[in-house]
């Protein structure tokens, strides 16, 4: 189909990736970070419920890692999720962009959005995911929640080895700064594209649409959409579904 025959964003089924192939190894020695738990339950469950929630989506692809996908969708398979929503989980690559770029593969025609979700953010809230989809669908081809950030931030000359005093260069503009979250949104061609074109410099999906020379635009982020890992983020991530639990029976 060609992009002038293709239906607008607007017009199109959104679908969500989440690739969940990682090792996690600044949590530790065992299950893939993805797969450890909390509260109970596997934080690939949170992060796909979370997608989920949101009356936007209606497919979730998970990419597992190549030799989990079986042991993922029972994974999936074990747990109460959206009725309304489609699962799909497929093998992933040695790299995430390898295994975001499988996950688009798997898309059905019918997608014209896409939003790309580590599954290290498990608790990030539906207005969040609404608010990127939204701003997709009104014509941004590629769109990322953000924060402010509230330390002050210096350009350092990186040491030759861990532990050395590194020499400041720059004090970049804080106001100009933001700390840039998941999901981020996309128009299904742009983010294919990317993926087509763009192999350096990769640090997000939203940094390989820059590289096509477009915009991407940033939405209010939120504090819950926090990466979880090291172990002191399990414990916050713990705190938060607590007062969930108490405030609103979460």
């Amino acid at each position: 189909m060609s992009d002038e025959s293709r239906p607008s964003p607007a017009q199109t089924a959104v679908a969500a990736v989440i690739p969940a192939a990682g090792r996690g190894v600044r949590l530790g020695p065992g299950a893939p970070k993805a797969l450890r738990a909390l509260n109970g339950t596997p934080m690939l469950i949170h992060a796909v419920r979370a997608l989920a929630a949101s009356r936007h989506v209606s497919l979730v692809i998970v990419v597992a890692p190549a030799d989990g996908a079986a042991e993922v969708k029972s994974l999936l398979d074990a747990h109460a999720l959206p009725e309304r929503t489609d699962f799909l989980v497929v093998p992933g690559g040695d790299t995430r962009q390898e295994s975001v770029k499988l996950g688009l593969d798997a898309l059905p025609p019918e997608y014209g959005v896409v939003l790309v979700h580590d599954a290290a953010r498990p608790l990030v809230p539906v207005d969040t995911v609404d608010a990127v989809v939204e701003a997709v669908r009104a014509g941004a081809p590629a769109v990322v929640p953000a924060l402010p950030l509230a330390d002050t931030v210096k350009e350092v000359e990186p040491a030759a080895e861990a532990g050395e005093p590194e020499p400041v260069v720059a004090t970049p503009e804080r106001a100009r700064l933001r700390a840039v979250q998941t999901p981020q949104g996309f128009d299904r061609t742009t983010l294919i594209r990317a993926h087509e074109t763009v192999t350096d410099n990769v640090t997000d999906d939203a940094s390989m649409v820059e590289q096509l020379g477009l915009t991407v635009v940033a939405v209010p982020g939120h504090e819950e959409a926090f990466k979880v890992t090291r172990p002191l983020d399990l414990v916050l991530a713990e705190a938060v579904l607590a007062r969930r639990r108490l405030n609103d029976g979460f």
